[in-house]
C-alpha cells in the first residue's frame, strides 16, 4: 500500500528521534514539477500529491525505515542513507536489504543508530564496533539490514549490521551473498577516533540480529572508496574513487570469496596511452563516446597510503584518470560506473568495462579487457551527475542523481537513451542506493537526508522501445 504524506507525517510525530528534520523537509518542499527533461522510457512523469516522489504511470512506491524509528533490535535507523544492494531473504516473496549510512565525524549523535546522545550504545557489544573513539565520541556509520516482504510490500523487520565506521557511501554486492561497504574518507586516528579509515568492510547478508565483525579489508587499499562491484567469472572486484584525479582499481583475490585473505589491488591503465585522462574536460577529448579501448592493470605499492597519494603515483605510473568514480555495479556481463563530474560541461559520464574472458590470468595479455565511454551527456536535461548506478533486469542502467537542482533517478537503454523514471517531489537530496530485488517485483532506493527508503513496483517489463 502507498505510504501517503498525511500518514507518513503522522507516523513521524510519534517516533521524536531524528524525525524532526524530515518533517521540516516534508512541509516545506516545493511541490512545483521540474521542467520536462529525457522523455520516453515509461512515460511522463505524473505528480505526486503527497509530494514525495514522482513516477510514471502505473508505479507506485512504499516509504519504509525512516531515520528515527525504531528497528527491531532496539537501535534507531541512522540517517545519511546511501548505497544498497538486495539478496535472497529466507523466502521466494522475501528479500534482505543491506543498506549504507553515510554520516561523518562532525555528525551529531542523533543521526546515528544508538539515540539523540547515544544513549542506547549500552546494548552493543564492544568488539562488534569498528572504532568507538577516544573518550565520547562515536563513529556513527555503518550498516543496516531490511528484511522486506515484496508480496505485502512492508518491513519485516530491520536492524544494525555494522557499527562503527565513517561515511559509508556505496559499495556493493557480492556473488557469495555479502554486501562490500566502502568508506569515503581517509581520516586518521588522533584525539577524536581511535582507528584510520578509509577501507572496506564486509557484511554478510542474513536476518539475524548480528553485527558483521569489523575487520577492515586493508589489501584493497586505503583511499576515498566509493563502490565496488565484483565479477563473478574471475572473482575480481572493482573499486571506483571518489577525488577529482581519482583511478579505478582492481583487487585479485588469493582466495576468492574470502578476501580478508588478501590479494593484489592494481589500477587500470590504457595499453596504448599511458596516463590516459579520461575526464574530457577539455580538448582534445581523451575518451570519444562509444570507442572501446584495450586497458591492462599495472600493480599498486604502500596501498594502506598514509600519505593518500595512492591515485597520483598510480597515474605517474600510467593509470588512467577518472573525474571522481562513484557508483558502480556488475550486470549484463560488464562492470558499469559513474564518473559522476566527468564531460566538458561537468555533468558526468558512464563507463563499461567489459573484463577479458582471461581476466586476472596471465593469458588477458593476449585478449584484454575492454573500456568503453557508455554515455556523456554534457546535458542536465538528460542527467545531471549521476552518483550510484545498478543494472535493472531489463538490462537498461538506473542511474541516481545528485546534482544542484531537482534530483532524478534516470533510466539508460542499451542504445544510451535517457529517459526519466522518477524525482523526488520532496526536497533536493540526492537519490541513492538503486537497486532491484531479487525477483525483479521491485526497485529499492533512498533519499539521503534525512533518510528514508523507498519501494517502487509497476510495470516493468512495458519500458517503451
Amino acid at each position: 500500500m502507498q505510504v501517503t504524506r498525511r500518514n507518513f507525517l503522522k507516523a513521524a510525530s510519534v517516533v521524536p528521534i531524528g524525525f524532526e528534520g524530515l518533517r521540516q523537509f516534508l512541509e516545506t518542499a516545493d511541490a512545483s514539477a521540474a521542467e520536462p527533461r529525457a522523455i520516453g522510457g515509461y512515460g511522463d512523469l505524473v505528480t505526486d500529491p503527497e509530494e514525495i516522489l514522482d513516477l510514471p504511470p502505473g508505479f507506485s512506491y512504499t516509504v519504509f525505515s525512516g531515520a528515527g524509528e525504531e528497528m527491531d533490535d532496539g537501535f534507531v535507523v541512522p540517517g545519511g542513507h546511501d548505497g544498497s544492494a538486495s539478496f535472497p531473504g529466507p523466502s521466494a516473496e522475501q528479500t534482505l536489504l543491506v543498506r549504507n549510512h553515510e554520516i561523518s565525524s562532525e555528525s551529531l549523535p542523533k543521526n546515528g543508530a544508538f539515540g539523540e546522545n547515544n544513549e542506547r550504545f549500552e546494548k552493543l557489544k564492544p568488539n562488534r564496533m569498528y572504532d568507538a573513539g577516544n573518550g565520547e565520541w562515536l563513529a556513527l556509520g555503518g550498516t543496516t539490514t531490511v528484511l522486506y516482504d515484496t508480496r505485502k510490500q512492508k518491513v519485516l523487520d530491520h536492524h544494525l549490521s555494522l557499527a562503527g565506521t565513517l561515511r559509508n557511501c556505496a559499495g556493493g554486492p557480492t556473488p557469495w551473498n555479502s554486501w562490500l561497504t566502502c568508506e569515503e574518507t581517509v581520516e586518521r586516528a588522533d584525539e577524536t577516533l581511535a582507528r584510520d579509515h578509509g577501507y572496506v568492510f564486509e557484511v554478510p547478508a542474513t536476518a539475524n540480529h548480528q553485527l558483521a565483525n569489523p575487520v577492515p579489508l586493508k589489501a584493497m587499499g586505503r583511499f576515498n572508496h566509493e563502490a565496488v562491484a565484483v565479477d563473478p567469472a574471475s572473482g575480481a572486484v572493482y573499486l571506483t574513487e571518489d577525488r577529482g584525479d581519482g583511478l579505478i582499481y582492481r583487487f585479485l583475490p588469493k582466495h576468492p570469496s574470502k578476501l580478508s585473505q588478501g590479494g593484489n589491488l592494481q589500477a587500470m591503465r590504457a595499453i596504448d596511452r599511458p596516463s590516459l585522462d579520461t575526464r574530457n574536460i577539455e580538448e582534445p577529448a581523451g575518451m570519444p563516446v562509444r570507442q572501446s579501448i584495450a586497458v591492462d592493470w599495472i600493480d599498486m605499492k604502500d596501498v594502506d597510503g598514509p600519505k593518500d597519494d595512492l591515485r597520483k603515483r598510480g597515474f605517474s605510473a600510467g593509470a588512467m584518470r577518472f573525474a571522481r568514480g562513484e557508483g558502480m555495479w556488475y550486470g549484463n556481463k560488464a562492470v558499469f560506473f559513474a564518473c559522476t563530474n566527468g564531460g566538458p560541461a561537468r555533468k558526468g559520464q558512464v563507463f563499461k568495462y567489459t573484463p577479458s574472458p582471461a581476466e586476472g590470468k596471465a593469458g588477458e595479455t593476449k585478449r584484454p579487457g575492454q573500456l568503453e565511454l557508455y554515455i556523456e551527456p554534457n546535458d542536465g536535461n538528460l542527467v545531471e551527475n549521476c552518483d550510484n548506478v545498478t543494472v535493472a533486469p531489463s538490462g537498461d542502467l538506473v542511474l541516481c542523481e545528485d546534482g544542484s537542482g531537482d534530483q532524478y533517478l534516470v533510466g539508460v537503454t542499451p542504445e544510451g537513451t535517457c529517459y526519466r523514471l522518477g524525482h523526488n517531489a520532496m526536497n533536493k537530496s540526492e537519490f541513492t542506493g538503486a537497486t532491484f530485488s531479487p525477483d525483479g517485483s521491485t526497485m529499492f532506493t533512498n533519499i539521503q537526508w534525512p533518510g528514508l527508503s523507498l519501494a517502487i513496483t509497476g510495470p516493468w517489463k512495458k519500458r517503451k522501445g
